[in-house]
């Protein structure tokens, strides 16, 4: 079909839910049961964890719809080869495509536990609330996307039925994430400026910076908790310890260099997934 005339092609839809992400969205949430749960989890809530998968990839396609239909407008400059900007879908089916997909994360979530029904019902509020209105309101938006973050420990836990560790673990991949999304608003301030009201923008670039290194130290200061009410391994301390350090560094070089800032940070989540990973399975 062309694509010029508007009319959607199946393709299109393809493009538009960018299936790379949700598949590594659904093995985040696998990730995630495996640290809660340990391996025999695999075992133990075969079903569970599968369903949780679908639950992740569900959201993150509908995530996905739902943000190219209220960007279609600025992807006319910023990227008009995308679906909706291009001709290929339009943006009342867009729309519709996200809609049915929320439903049916929520209907897949419903035979994983209630925890998980309450996590995807409130991630869709947060989704929803994000593009509507948080986008453009730069902290508030950052809050938003750390809950999304931590919420895919929070899926996981579900699965196992392992919440007290899930929450512990959110709560972690919560404040990283909110520290390298405040550095990455002070990397960008000036591409920012007349479509979003950010924090450095709002209180300073340097206060912004403090608030985001805070976000680390408290990532950093929270770190111990799993392994010392004995949910996580010994393998977890080394491992962890490499990560506060990261985050540390990053907590005070980001001030010189916000770009470098936020690439060590990012190093320093992965150093910490790792972490868990080694303290859940052995």
């Amino acid at each position: 079909m062309n694509e010029r005339t508007g009319a959607p092609t199946l393709m299109g839809y393809l493009l538009m839910l960018r299936l790379g992400n949700c598949v590594i969205g659904a093995l985040g949430c696998l990730l995630a049961a495996i640290v809660c749960g340990g391996l025999d989890a695999l075992d133990s809530y075969p079903f569970e964890i599968i369903f949780s998968m679908v639950t992740v990839f569900s959201f993150a396609a509908a995530g996905n719809s739902l943000n190219d239909y209220f960007d279609r407008e600025t992807d006319k400059v910023a990227h008009p080869d995308r679906p909706l900007p291009s001709g290929m879908i339009k943006p009342a089916g867009a729309l519709i495509v996200s809609v049915i997909l929320f439903a049916l994360a929520a209907e897949y979530s419903y035979f994983v536990s209630s925890w998980s029904l309450i996590i995807v019902l409130t991630s869709i509020a947060v989704m929803v609330g994000y593009e509507l209105l948080l986008k453009a309101e730069g902290f508030a938006g950052n809050l938003a996307i750390s809950w999304l973050t931590g919420a895919l420990f929070l899926f996981g836990g579900a699965a196992v039925e392992k919440m007290e560790l899930a929450w512990i673990l959110a709560a972690l991949a919560f404040l990283a994430t909110l520290g390298r999304e405040v550095v990455k608003d002070i990397q960008d301030i000036e591409g920012d400026k007349g479509s979003r009201r950010t924090l450095p923008m709002r209180i300073g670039t340097r206060r912004a910076g403090m608030m985001g290194s805070a976000a680390f130290v408290g990532a950093v200061a929270l770190s111990p908790v799993p392994y010392l009410q004995g949910l996580l391994s010994i393998w977890y301390l080394p491992v962890v310890g490499a990560a506060d350090a990261i985050f540390i560094y990053c907590a005070l070089i980001h001030f010189r260099s916000p770009g470098q800032g936020q690439k060590v940070a990012k190093l320093a989540m992965l150093v910490a997934l790792l972490a868990f990973l080694l303290g859940g399975v052995f």
